[in-house]
């Protein structure tokens, strides 16, 4: 038998992982730039360790030549949402991406594993280019809610210490938090529309603040120094009140006011003059 080239193999896989998780930070991104609430909450990944590969190799008999093909999830990626609803969303989104191909789903939440293990899972081929060309890659996607993935990262840790072989009464006890989870994940949902307000507030507040600050430090290169410490004060007592619409009002104001000392002082320095 040849040499097993295991770095040579995994190295691509490496790639993807963190070429997919900083697309999926990105995503996440744009929606919280845009004011949009974002259905991914967090986003993490892992390549498979070697002796985690050769264990599911030798348990379902998979030859080296076939382990690419066979083994799926020798790349992984897991994406947390908030609440149930946005596993379908998140689902939806990468399955209108161009820069991968779904292959297959498993749906675990409509057909929930006889654990109590509820997710859903994509398997999905992306390309990474290499210097020996480009080369096409399966990963797994697995996407649930903090509260699965609570129950998940706990089974599976029990799994590994029990080598798949979990008493009887620690698997009672976790059939019955998994049945409290979905309870959780239910009731979060009710209420899910008003968590989303409050966040997409809190979002545009910070990006409102953010932006008023940036215009305060531009005018007070440009500008009066006494009138931009006026301005200042003016934001830190409305800021202070906590009203959006206020908030909004004031950087539209203040949004004018930059605009207009950034064309004078172009102006004071076409004609050589420097502003006050």
């Amino acid at each position: 038998m040849e040499i097993q080239l295991w770095k040579e193999l995994l190295d691509p896989y490496e790639q993807a992982v963190s070429e997919l998780l900083l697309k999926f930070h990105n995503l996440k991104e744009e929606h919280w730039k845009k004011n949009l609430y974002s259905p991914i909450e967090s986003v993490n990944g892992r390549v498979k360790t070697v002796s985690s590969i050769l264990d599911k190799m030798m348990n379902k008999g998979i030859a080296y030549e076939q382990l690419e093909e066979e083994v799926e999830d020798i790349a992984g990626i897991r994406i947390i949402c908030q609440f149930v609803e946005d596993i379908e969303k998140v689902a939806s989104l990468i399955e209108q991406r161009t820069d991968m191909e779904v292959r297959s789903r498993k749906d675990y939440l409509s057909n929930q594993k006889k654990s109590g293990y509820r997710s859903f899972h994509m398997i999905v081929w992306y390309t990474v280019q290499t210097t020996n060309g480009p080369k096409k890659l399966q990963v797994e996607i697995q996407i649930r809610t903090m509260a699965m993935d609570f129950w998940a990262t706990t089974e599976h840790s029990l799994q590994y210490k029990y080598k798949g072989d979990i008493p009887e009464h620690i698997e009672s006890q976790l059939t019955r938090a998994a049945d409290a989870i979905e309870v959780l994940d239910r009731e979060m949902s009710r209420v899910r529309s008003e968590i989303m307000n409050a966040q997409i507030g809190s979002r545009l507040e910070t990006n409102l603040v953010q932006d008023i600050l940036r215009n305060i430090e531009n005018l007070y290169r440009l500008d009066n120094k006494r009138e931009v410490v006026k301005i200042q004060n003016e934001f830190y007592r409305i800021f202070s009140q906590h009203n959006l619409d206020e908030l909004a009002r004031f950087g539209k104001q203040l949004d004018i006011m930059a605009e207009g000392s950034r064309a004078q002082s172009v102006e004071s320095s076409i004609s050589g003059r420097v502003p006050d």
